[in-house]
């Protein structure tokens, strides 16, 4: 555990999200200090708790207390509470908290918390300061406010997957929820702007972060360039629509990624190769040239690489200054130095023995690092201990909650 500062220190965050783009974005917030308090359903909690397999198992080989993965990947640094906010004690009690809260995180249909006496008017009347964030498929307003949301159907209609596969091809979506993990991010930067605000000014307010407005704005040079030429971009596959060469040759022992940005590191290409004459060549010698004549300019790259061996390869174009690299399994990624070196792979180990493994944040920060206090947390497991903390709660209230099912503690 890191000794450090943290750069959210004292920030408390009541976690009303489920799934995978709020709680990427509170665990971000978790790893630097907040104090999140996940309220989660009786029961089941978070859908992602029963997305598998795989599943974490015990040493016995039991499926008592497993965890998939996938809740696993999202929810570390949290503190889960099992709280029926259907039930009007439930949902007063989260308005308890609320008060004490300074950023409320929730991905409900839109509307779905009012009947509750949640939703951000509502809160904002008890506690003017917070931050209250509600990510949607398609925003609070629109046309398609009330339609309920899924990654998939981001990429789908922010365009992303009329880009994705090969010309050929039929439409494809990335292989991970990218467009929920970018609302996420989103959703974060937001978050830590609003607190910002409402630390010089004592004014929270509502954002609302939607996974449409994401992808759409996440299609970057893509969305530009049709603004820009009113061009519809196509397929390309693994190739770039502006750089030229970029993208995949097969070399002996694999595929390696070729990924040219600039005339010099072309020429520094041609030059290692023995094709020095290459970089002179107008159809080649200067980017524009290379999009229009990239057919035959990676016609002429795939026959001179396909008899060479992947890795000395990659070491001689590394070793010239041309950017390359291998098209890796996440068998290969967990094998390479990088990952022990960056210490990439956090490892938790439970009172049981069992290890927990953790994508790391990415983010070195010197002061303020990224700290891994808590495993992902059991549904409910505590409930009591959340509620003491935060409303300085009694035994004996939070017993008669409990006897009448409003909490549970895992």
């Amino acid at each position: 555990m890191n000794d450090s500062p943290r750069a959210l220190d004292g920030v408390k965050v009541l976690d009303l999200s489920r799934v995978l783009a709020g709680p990427w974005s509170t665990q971000i917030l978790a790893d630097f200090g907040a104090d999140v308090f996940k309220v989660e359903q009786p029961g089941r909690g978070d859908d992602t708790r029963a997305w598998g397999p795989p599943f974490l198992q015990l040493p016995d080989g039991s499926d008592d207390a497993r965890e998939s993965a996938y809740y696993l990947c999202t929810n570390r640094n949290k503190r889960s509470a099992a709280i029926d906010i259907a039930r009007p004690e439930g949902a007063a009690l989260i308005r308890r908290l609320a008060a004490e809260a300074d950023v409320l995180v929730e991905n409900f249909k839109v509307g779905g918390l009012a009947k509750y006496g949640l939703d951000y008017a509502s809160i904002a009347a008890i506690n003017p300061r917070i931050v209250y964030c509600s990510i949607t498929g398609f925003g609070q307003t629109g046309p398609y406010a009330k339609r309920g949301g899924y990654d998939y159907l981001a990429q789908g209609m922010g365009g992303l997957m009329s880009v994705t596969g090969t010309p050929e091809g039929r439409p494809m979506k990335v292989g991970v929820a990218i467009a929920d993990l970018s609302t996420g991010m989103y959703a974060t930067v937001s978050i830590l702007m609003a607190l910002r605000h409402a630390e010089r000014t004592g004014e929270g307010q509502q954002i609302d972060v939607s996974l449409l407005d994401t992808q759409i704005a996440m299609m970057a040079n893509q969305a530009s360039s049709y603004l820009v030429s009113g061009k519809v971009p196509q397929r390309l596959g693994n190739r770039h629509p502006t750089v030229v060469p970029y993208t995949t040759f097969e070399v002996v022992g694999g595929t390696v990624i070729l990924a040219v940005g600039n005339d010099s590191q072309f020429r520094a290409f041609c030059n290692e190769m023995g094709r020095s004459e290459w970089g002179e060549d107008p159809r080649f010698a200067t980017g524009p040239a290379r999009v229009t004549n990239r057919d035959e300019l990676e016609r002429l790259i795939a026959e001179l690489l396909r008899h060479e061996p992947r890795e000395a390869l990659i070491a001689r174009l590394e070793a010239a200054g041309v950017p390359v690299g291998p098209v890796n399994t996440l068998e290969d990624v967990f094998a390479d130095p990088f990952v022990e070196a960056r210490q990439t792979v956090h490892r938790f180990r439970r009172e049981d023995g069992v290890e927990v493994p953790s994508v790391a944040y990415p983010g070195k920060l010197s002061r303020t690092p990224a700290d891994y206090r808590h495993l992902p947390p059991r549904v409910g497991e505590q409930t009591r201990q959340m509620l003491a903390d935060w409303l300085d709660m009694g035994a004996d209230e939070i017993a008669a909650l409990e006897a009448q099912g409003v909490i549970v503690q895992g």
